[in-house]
C-alpha cells in the first residue's frame, strides 16, 4: 500500500470517530435543548449580575442573601420595564402583524406588476410558502417535530423558571463550584483552567454589553427616523431592534427591514426610502466604527465567521441556536486563543507567566 494512502486512511477513521462522536453530542443536545438552555441563560444572567453580587458580598452580606437581593433586584427591574411600556408595546403589536402583511402585499404587488424583474404571482406565493416552512421548521420541539404554541410556551416558560434557579446558585455556589472543577484537575493545570475561565468570563460579559449598547442605539436611531416621517408602532418597532441586536449582523438586517415595511405601510414609499437610507447608515457605523470598539476582544470575530455562526446555530437549535450561536463562537475562539491555539511555539515560550 502506498504511504500516502496508508496515512490518508489512519486519518480518515480517526475522522470518522470524531464526527460520529460530534453527532452524538448534537444529538444529546438536542434531547436536552430546554435543560442546556436553561444553563447557557442561567450563566448569562450571572455574568449580568455578577457586579451587584459582588458589591453585596463585600458589604458582609451572606452568599444567599445577596444571591437573592440581586435576582431581585433584576426581577424587580424588569417588572417596572414592564409596567410601564408593555401596555402601550401590547396594544401596537396587535397592529404590527397586519401592517407587516400588507407592506409584503404591497411590495408584491410592485415586484409582480412594475419591476424589472421577470416575475409572475406563483412565483412569488411559492416563495412565501418556502419561508413560512422555514420558519415553521425553526419552531420546533425537543423532539425536532413542530409544535404547537402551547407546547413552545410550555417549554420556554420551564426554561426560564431553570434559569432563573440556576443564576441564584451560580451566584450562590460560584466560587465552590470553580474549588470542585480545580479539585478534579492536576494541579499544573489549575493556572490554565483559571485563564480559559476569566477569558470566557470576560468574553460574555462583553457581549452581552456590546449587544445591549448597539440595541440601545439602533433602536433610537430608526425610532427617531420613523418618527420624523410619521411612521406609526415605533414603540414595537424599536423593542424588537433592541432584541435582535443579540442576533449580530443578521439581527440587525432583519430589524432593519422589519422598520422599512411598517414605514411603507404607514407611511409611504418616500418615507420607507428614507427610513432604509437612515437603517442603512446606521448599520454601517455599527459595524465598522462602534462594534469593534464596544465589543473589543469579545467579539473579535470575522463576519464571515458571523454569519456562519448564526446560520450554524439556527440550523441545529432553531431560534435559540440562532441567538446562542456567536457568543458561544466567541467563547470557544477566545478560549482557544488563550490557551495558545494557532500561536508559534516560540511565540509561547517567550510570553512571560501570568501574575
Amino acid at each position: 500500500m502506498p504511504p500516502g494512502l496508508e496515512r490518508l486512511a489512519a486519518y480518515g477513521w480517526r475522522l470518522l470517530v470524531l464526527a460520529a462522536v460530534a453527532l452524538g453530542v448534537l444529538w444529546l443536545l438536542g434531547q436536552l435543548w430546554v435543560l442546556m438552555l436553561a444553563v447557557v441563560v442561567g450563566l448569562f444572567l450571572t455574568r449580568a449580575l455578577e457586579p451587584v453580587n459582588r458589591r453585596l458580598r463585600e458589604q458582609q452580606v451572606p452568599a444567599g442573601l445577596a444571591a437573592l437581593g440581586s435576582l431581585l433586584a433584576l426581577l424587580g427591574l424588569v417588572a417596572l420595564v414592564g409596567w410601564l411600556i408593555v401596555p402601550r408595546v401590547a396594544e401596537e403589536f396587535e397592529s404590527l402583524g397586519p401592517t407587516i402583511s400588507e407592506a409584503v402585499d404591497d411590495v408584491e404587488e410592485w415586484l409582480v406588476e412594475d419591476s424589472p424583474f421577470d416575475l409572475d404571482e406563483r412565483d412569488i406565493v411559492r416563495f412565501r410558502e418556502d419561508i413560512g416552512q422555514t420558519l415553521s421548521d425553526a419552531l420546533s420541539s425537543s423532539s425536532g417535530s413542530v409544535v404547537s404554541g402551547a407546547l413552545i410556551a410550555l417549554e420556554v416558560f420551564t426554561g426560564l423558571l431553570l434559569a432563573l434557579v440556576s443564576t441564584f446558585f451560580f451566584l450562590k455556589d460560584g466560587p465552590r463550584f470553580q474549588r470542585a472543577v480545580l479539585t478534579r484537575l492536576p494541579s499544573e493545570r489549575h493556572d490554565l483552567t483559571r485563564r480559559l475561565a476569566r477569558s470566557a468570563w470576560a468574553t460574555v460579559g462583553g457581549y452581552l454589553r456590546g449587544a445591549a449598547l448597539l440595541g440601545v442605539l439602533e433602536a433610537t436611531v430608526i425610532g427617531i427616523a420613523m418618527a420624523l416621517t410619521g411612521a406609526e408602532l415605533v414603540l414595537p418597532v424599536m423593542v424588537l431592534t433592541m432584541a435582535a441586536a443579540f442576533v449580530p449582523m443578521v439581527g440587525a438586517v432583519v430589524a432593519g427591514v422589519l422598520a422599512v415595511l411598517v414605514t411603507l405601510a404607514t407611511a409611504g414609499f418616500g418615507a420607507a426610502l428614507i427610513v432604509a437610507a437612515v437603517a442603512l447608515v446606521v448599520q454601517q457605523l455599527d459595524n465598522d466604527l462602534l462594534a469593534p470598539v464596544i465589543y473589543g476582544r469579545a467579539l473579535s470575530l470575522h463576519p464571515l465567521a458571523v454569519l456562519f455562526a448564526v446560520v450554524a446555530g439556527g440550523a441545529l437549535f432553531g431560534l435559540a441556536g440562532t441567538v446562542l450561536g456567536v457568543p458561544v463562537t466567541a467563547v470557544a475562539v477566545n478560549m482557544a486563543s488563550e490557551a495558545g491555539w494557532g500561536r508559534p511555539r516560540s511565540e509561547l515560550a517567550g510570553e512571560p507567566p501570568v501574575p
